[in-house]
């Protein structure tokens, strides 16, 4: 039994980053997705998609590298665990890495980026580090 589905996620996600592995294949969720969205738009994957399936839908992410085959995705970490959540109001959501990485953000309005809750003037649960 997986008692935290985002943590598997980041660490399939970091196990075939390591090996430059094109793409990564990993039970779907609404919050799987939702993180996989943010990872498009803020441009650390190529794509992601989602097929359905029998029991259950499959999401598939297309990994992104460099020209010269360099990792886009240097460090991804979980910051809220199971048993301590990390909770961060706007004013306390800083840049990562002076802009370069992200934290992934679960709020009211959604899983959004760091950027996009400022922008939003939202706060959340921080789930993961991206740099």
């Amino acid at each position: 039994m997986m008692t935290d589905p985002i943590a598997d996620m980041l660490t399939r996600i970091r196990n075939a980053n390591a090996i430059r592995k094109k793409k990564v294949v990993m039970p779907a969720s609404r919050m799987r997705v939702g993180i996989a969205e943010v990872l498009k738009t803020e441009g650390f994957i190529k794509n992601y998609r989602v097929e359905e399936g029998t029991p259950s839908s499959v999401l598939t992410i297309d990994l992104k590298y460099g020209i010269d085959g360099e990792l886009v995705i240097r460090e991804i970490d979980r910051v809220s665990t199971p048993g301590r959540r990390v909770y961060a109001g706007v004013e306390d959501l800083k840049p990562v890495l002076r802009g370069q990485g992200i934290q992934v953000v679960s709020t009211p309005r959604g899983v959004v980026s760091d950027r996009k809750a400022r922008e939003l003037k939202v706060g959340g649960e921080v789930l993961a580090k991206i740099y």
